[in-house]
């Protein structure tokens, strides 16, 4: 076995890089998969012990090293995404302490790391995350700096003294930071491609199966968040429509393939209106919603007939829309023949008892109007909401209905949707999230991806479509509750700490707006502001490198100054030369220090002093004179005391 060579690390400067290492890949393994960050930190606290204690052979090292990328992606399902990288990178990062001997060995280890938290952000760029990052990075330039200690053989500064150094080092270059995050052309599209995360967010899509939605139902993080000028609406009113789904199979609700752009004289909207903004959380998906229904689309948003809408671009981002609704008096009053034979249309030989219970309410009463009217009752009175279902069979409608009258609002809006069509009125499901609530702390209210919802329309004579909610006819508990609620019922702890969860999203939602929500409209504002208004990017790549390369100016300027200022006793000196610098007894800056106190002695009042402090200060600064503990102390409490004489000597 070959040993290592370069200068050994002790055991003490093994211990500050490890530490540095470790919390930064803390961030990184908290956007991973549990079972991957698991695993992979499970692997670094291993890898660390065992080689602490000897050192691994090269073949074994190797073999771990494979065997844990192997299964990080066999995780991934051959899948190459941003998270299959990140967990690689994770990985390799673990088992890099095997090889941990040397200072050379813990610098290479030091910069290796400072990739986790970079690579943190390409799964998230919330304030943990930074937090996280700046405390690894912190660590690391600490770490970085006791081992130019030990490998430079002088006497190591303190600790106190290399935290103070690291975080002088992080300030002088937080303008040049500050100055690129907001001078820096900002782009609608990215300068290059970032490959798919490999696991999908879960929201709203294009499709609606057997228990699709049940993890989303669980996902209690945020959707959107949404903040109104003037009214608002109920929270009974608050639909904040999704895709519309159309085509059935029996098992699946999609969307149709054909729908045009909605017409002018689609909609007659009624009143109240709502102006509102809406913040949503990024999705990886291009869907958008709105509250139920829209008068005007956004710059760049493509709506259907139906109100489905979709963003110019992914929504890989938080992303800011400006929005107006009202609810409808009417929706499409005149039903085209094609998209009326869409809306009745079931799968052929399926749901024989949900076909025939619908021909004979139809056979009861030609109105639409009463027999949704009637649905809606029976579902009232003999049914339960339950996310605790079976699987569908073949029949699921069927089973649904007459077998197992429980099921959350899947079931039950693609339930009703085949009961009317069957019944032969036009419906349909709508998806999209309802209610919100309102934070304590901020005029804003926030949707959870778990509440999300399904709800029907219904097309009736007259009015055209129609919201109907057979869910809420159920639990309306269960659609229109707060937060509080839940947490009543039992989720983490009660009611009493909704307050902290409110300033907690309180707080991300400050972040979201002046961190990830400054795009190329909020950057250009701030130009105006400043009288700049009329910048292009062109000009703004000028600006950012003037403000650039004046900010690595000052940064130099600092860094040898502090260079030149950290001996206590040379800092002494210096103050006490702009004490007579300014009655006009300046040392020239050619000129040795026992030449210039020489030259002023004549004219101050107190030249024995000056003589003998110099002396002391020469002999300490350049002579093998023993330690002088009191000279800094007098060279502060000097002061001097010019005489008449002193304008003519300074010449």
């Amino acid at each position: 076995m070959t040993r290592p060579t370069g200068q050994p690390l002790d055991a003490r400067g093994r211990r500050r890089t490890l530490l540095a290492a470790a919390v930064c890949l803390l961030p990184l393994l908290l956007q991973l998969a549990l079972p991957v960050a698991i695993v992979v930190a499970a692997v670094g606290v291993l890898v660390t012990s065992v080689s602490g204690r000897r050192q691994l052979p090269a073949w074994l090292r190797g073999a771990a090293a494979l065997a844990l990328l192997g299964w990080v992606l066999a995780q991934a399902g051959g899948t190459v995404g941003r998270e299959t990288g990140c967990a690689l990178l994770a990985a390799m990062l673990a088992v890099k302490p095997s090889e941990l001997r040397t200072l050379r060995d813990a610098r290479s280890l030091l910069g290796f790391a400072l990739f986790a938290p970079f690579a943190t952000f390409l799964l998230d760029q919330g304030p943990l995350s930074l937090l996280l990052g700046l405390a690894g990075t912190l660590l690391v330039v600490v770490a970085l700096l006791a081992l130019s200690d030990a490998e430079s053989g002088l006497a190591p500064d303190s600790d106190r003294r290399r935290w103070g150094t690291a975080l002088r080092l992080i300030a002088l270059g937080l303008p040049l930071a500050l100055a690129v995050f907001w001078l820096f052309p900002r782009l609608s599209t990215p300068l290059w491609g970032v490959p798919d995360r490999a696991s999908a967010t879960p929201g709203l899509s294009d499709e609606m199966g057997a228990g699709q939605w049940l993890d989303l139902l669980a996902d209690d993080s945020p959707a959107l968040r949404a903040a109104f000028t003037g009214p608002e609406p109920a929270v009974s009113q608050m639909y904040w429509r999704g895709p519309t789904l159309t085509d059935y199979d029996g098992r699946t609700w999609t969307r149709s393939r054909r729908q045009p752009p909605p017409t002018p004289d689609l909609v007659a909207h009624g009143t109240p209106t709502w102006d509102y903004e809406i913040v949503i959380e990024p999705t990886g998906r291009d869907l958008l919603v709105a509250l139920d229904l829209p008068t005007a689309l956004p710059d760049g948003v493509r709506g259907t007939r139906d109100y489905t809408l979709r963003s110019p671009r992914r929504l890989d981002s938080v992303s800011r829309w400006r929005l107006r609704s009202a609810p409808p008096r009417q929706f499409e009053p005149e039903l085209p023949a094609l998209a009326r034979a869409e809306a009745l249309r079931v799968p052929a030989g399926l749901n024989p008892r949900t076909r025939a219970l619908a021909r004979q309410w139809r056979a009861e009463t030609r109105d639409d109007a009463a027999l949704v009217a009637r649905a809606l009752a029976w579902i009232e009175r003999d049914f339960a909401y339950t996310l605790d279902t079976p699987l569908p069979g073949r029949n699921a409608i069927d089973d649904f209905l007459f077998d197992q009258q429980a099921g959350f609002c899947e079931h039950f809006s693609s339930a009703f949707t085949v009961l009317m069509r069957e019944a032969g009125i036009p419906a349909r499901v709508v998806t999209g999230y309802v209610g919100g609530r309102r934070n304590a702390y901020g005029n804003y209210w926030l949707v959870r991806r778990m509440d999300a919802h399904a709800w029907n329309e219904v097309w009736l004579e007259g009015r055209g479509w129609v919201r109907v909610d057979p869910t809420a006819a159920v639990a309306p508990e269960r659609i229109y509750d707060t937060l509080e609620d839940r947490l009543a019922a039992g989720r983490v702890g009660g009611a009493r700490f909704a307050p902290i969860f409110d300033l907690g999203d309180w707080a991300r939602r400050g972040w979201n707006d002046f961190v990830l929500g400054f795009d190329a409209d909020r950057q250009q504002t701030m130009l105006q502001r400043l009288g700049l208004g009329g910048l292009g990017a062109s000009g703004l790549v000028v600006l950012l490198t003037v403000v650039a390369l004046l900010a690595l100016g000052a940064m130099g300027w600092l860094i040898a100054r502090s260079e030149r200022e950290r001996d206590p006793l040379l800092r002494a000196w210096h103050r006490m030369g702009r004490r007579y610098a300014r009655r006009g007894l300046g040392r020239l800056p050619h000129e040795p220090a026992s030449a210039w106190a020489a030259r002023i002695a004549p004219a101050t009042g107190d030249a024995v002093g000056l003589t003998a402090l110099t002396r002391r200060f020469v002999a300490a600064r350049y002579a093998a004179a023993p330690a002088d503990p009191t000279l800094a102390r007098d060279l502060r409490a000097h002061r001097p005391t010019a005489t008449p004489a002193a304008k003519e000597t300074s010449r």
